[in-house]
């Protein structure tokens, strides 16, 4: 019996360990796309990896805004063209689950003709209907070192 039950034990442990893999991966191609469809040029197919529910939390340049709406009317206000939106780079140094809602930690950085802004960014995803999706997005922008 108590052989069994350290099997059990075991197996269940190793089929919560490739389902939080498999979400961990789901989360990371959500951002590897959102990285691709900005490079492209492309706001709303960036926009897909946010939850579109005007309860999206979205904080910026020390501004709080609500609704999926919005942020996409910030992101088209700010970066009018490719020019603007450059190359971006995500960076991404945690990502921790938490069943189905995750916290994302990370640097990003756009690649400008003329400059190269970059900061960091907390994001909290939930899985609903069975894709992880943006709730929240704390993004900031880091100053330049002095030297």
């Amino acid at each position: 019996m108590k052989k069994f039950v350290f099997l059990l034990m075991v197996l269940l442990s190793s089929s919560a360990f490739a389902s939080a893999n498999s979400d961990k991966q789901q989360i990371l191609s959500v951002l590897h796309q959102q990285q691709n469809a900005w490079n492209q040029g492309n706001i709303p197919g960036f926009m897909q990896g946010y939850w579109h529910s005007p309860k999206l939390r979205f904080t910026s340049g020390g501004q709080v805004s609500y609704g999926w709406q919005q942020a996409m009317n910030h992101y088209q206000a700010h970066y009018k063209n490719k020019a603007a939106m450059g190359k971006l780079l995500f960076d991404i140094k945690d990502v921790q689950l938490f069943g189905d809602h995750a916290v994302v930690f990370g640097h990003w950085q756009l690649n400008r003709e003329k400059d190269q802004p970059q900061g960091y960014f907390t994001l909290v995803l939930a899985k609903l209907d069975g894709s992880w999706k943006i709730t929240a997005d704390h993004t900031s922008a880091a100053r330049p070192a002095k030297h």
